[in-house]
């Protein structure tokens, strides 16, 4: 029997089920997962937002391979004035390290967020550390790529390190129905008409 499940991960969470250490969270803490489910993609441990599991081993091929262009969304609280040619950069492509590889970005989609479009995120446990002397702000970005740490690196490169991570969606599945935290399954049809699969 194949299994879909949408999660929200919370910050501090890793995104697998074995704890490597006794201070590690993992995803089994959120639910009781059947055994062979696992995710599709991952976030680091100080990132949050959607994650799709499933133990349907095609999905991970369909949603994750670059040819497929398959968009992810996040929002990013970056540090600094978020300028037009920032957001022309990340547009454009940026270059960047992962793993010991150089790297230039495929062209992606960025603005910078409203606070009314940004109103509803929760606070996050622990709170973001701010510097009282520098701005922070909210950017968009949709790509269909994912590097290691890869929007973490790009918005570093163009000089707006980040303080605090979120994936909001994965093409046409929104994090706006889940609460930190929270669990949905959902089925194999519903999971593909938003995927586009």
């Amino acid at each position: 029997m194949q299994y879909y499940f949408l999660i929200n991960k919370p910050f501090g969470m890793l995104s697998q089920f074995t704890k490597e250490a006794p201070q590690h969270r993992v995803l089994g803490e959120l639910h009781d997962f059947p055994s062979d489910v696992y995710p599709v993609g991952r976030l680091d441990r100080d990132s949050e937002g959607l994650l799709i599991l499933t133990n349907d081993k095609s999905l991970n091929e369909k949603l994750l391979h670059p040819r497929n262009q398959h968009g992810r969304k996040y929002w990013a609280q970056v540090e600094g004035t978020i300028t037009d040619q920032a957001i022309k950069q990340l547009e454009s492509g940026v270059s960047f390290r992962a793993k010991g590889k150089d790297y230039r970005s495929a062209p992606l989609r960025a603005h910078a967020l409203s606070i009314e479009e940004t109103g509803t995120i929760a606070a996050r446990n622990p709170p973001v550390r701010f510097r009282k002397s520098i701005p922070d702000a909210w950017l968009q970005l949709e790509l269909t790529e994912g590097k290691n740490r890869q929007v973490r690196r790009i918005c570093a490169a163009v000089g707006l390190p980040v303080l605090r991570l979120i994936r909001v969606g994965i093409v046409g599945i929104s994090l706006a129905d889940l609460h930190e935290h929270s669990v949905r399954q959902v089925d194999r049809d519903w999971l593909s008409s938003r995927l586009n699969l």
